[in-house]
């Protein structure tokens, strides 16, 4: 479902037209479709149906609280990798029997608030993280809850920086390492080992990947069932892929064919990590036109959104599609749409094949709906910006602009 389409030339999100948010909150602004997280969390969901699990939603993704309690609201567990996500999710209403705690360095402090809020599980990836939980669990008089995250070395086809599965990085464990670790910690009167799993990524297109690593990972349930070790959950992460220009991902029926058939008769419950699958295409960054300009044979589009708002194109060279808010214009132009910051990194796009765009046009980049304003930043003393959520006919903000006093927060000028 495209719930950001065209009528009479200009672009609606649901039932609201773009240009009427941009008028009332100014621009650069994002933008959400709540009815297309809707739509795609319960695809998702009910595309696992068949089996016990539990649709963890990847707080990374997009951690707005309105949209956390959107999921809540859906009975999502919650995918969180910090105390502050912890504290978020809470904030929004969410279940805290529902929340895994992955990510590779967790504190002291993490690990504690995850202890005394009874989080469903902590994703623990290494042998140092494992004897600091005990040891907090013991201090505080807790049982902890395990589930350990394996590192199949399975290649997930994906950009570099959003691969996780393999020996050369930093997330996880060796199967023999696992093995070892499950044995030991099932001694341990503060550690229940309830579950491994793995992630193998992020953007993945294929489903081959996740068969791989998931094949690895059942046999190893089945051997320390046969030592005596209960396994009851199986981790299979995230990392559904979107399209952002021409990629073609399975749909969620058929990852989870994919992923069902290579399960079996296993008996686990699965948990589910999906981000991006589920926020990515339900989400736009809405900016003006500023000026244009034209060096040597570049002709450059300068909007008032950049590497601040966006940083993916930046960060990984990520594409993102960018249309007018007003649609019908024919003449067409190659340009580079490129912010106001002062790095010759800041663009959104280079070399695109556009409508030729005029200083205080309304652009819209797509697909910005996941590692968006999650990722943006201060740099160049820029206030971060709104984040709205339009259902049907409504908008409201959900994130107000920054002021000077919020940037400012905490500074002194006094040394």
């Amino acid at each position: 479902m495209d719930c950001f389409r065209y009528r009479r030339n200009r672009l609606y999100c649901e039932g609201v037209p773009v240009a009427e948010v941009a008028r009332r909150v100014g621009t650069p602004f994002y933008l959400y479709s709540r009815e297309a997280m809707v739509e795609q969390f319960r695809r998702l969901d009910a595309a696992f149906a068949a089996v016990p699990h539990l649709t963890c939603y990847a707080v990374k993704a997009n951690s707005n609280l309105a949209v956390l309690g959107i999921f809540g609201k859906l009975g999502a567990g919650f995918d969180i990798v910090s105390g502050g996500e912890l504290l978020r999710v809470l904030e929004a209403g969410g279940d805290s029997g529902r929340i895994v705690f992955s990510g590779v360095g967790k504190t002291d402090c993490e690990i504690d608030l995850g202890l005394r809020k009874g989080i469903l599980q902590f994703n623990v990836e290494s042998e140092p993280e494992l004897d600091l939980l005990e040891s907090r669990a013991r201090a505080l008089g807790k049982k902890a809850r395990i589930s350990l995250r394996v590192n199949p070395d399975v290649d997930a086809k994906t950009h570099p920086y959003h691969s996780t599965g393999m020996l050369r990085h930093k997330f996880g464990m060796g199967i023999r390492q696992v093995r070892q670790l499950c044995v030991a910690s099932a001694r341990s009167p503060y550690l229940d080992v309830v579950g491994v799993g793995f992630h193998i990524g992020s953007q993945i297109t294929a489903v081959d990947p996740f068969v791989q690593a998931l094949v690895q990972v059942k046999k190893l349930v089945l051997d320390l069932r046969a030592g005596g070790i209960r396994i009851r959950h199986l981790d299979v992460g995230g990392g559904l892929g979107i399209t952002y220009k021409d990629e073609v991902p399975p749909r969620p029926e058929q990852y989870s064919k994919a992923v069902l058939g290579a399960l079996g008769d296993l008996d686990c419950t699965l948990l589910l990590e999906p981000g991006r699958v589920i926020v990515g295409n339900a989400g736009i960054l809405v900016t003006t036109v500023l000026l244009t300009k034209k060096n040597g044979g570049t002709n450059f589009v300068v909007v008032d959104a950049g590497m601040t708002e966006l940083v993916r194109p930046a960060l990984y060279g990520a594409y993102h599609a960018i249309l007018p808010e007003r649609s019908g214009r024919k003449r067409r132009w190659t340009a580079d749409v490129v912010g106001p910051i002062c790095e010759s990194g800041d663009f959104l796009a280079r070399d695109r094949q556009m409508p030729v765009a005029s200083a205080g046009d309304l652009l819209v980049v797509m697909s910005a709906g996941a590692y968006g304003f999650v990722l943006s930043s201060n740099y160049n003393s820029r206030p971060r910006v709104p984040e709205v959520l339009v259902r049907g006919n409504r908008f409201k903000v959900i994130r107000k602009r920054e002021t000077f006093d919020h940037m400012i927060y905490g500074e002194s000028s006094k040394d």
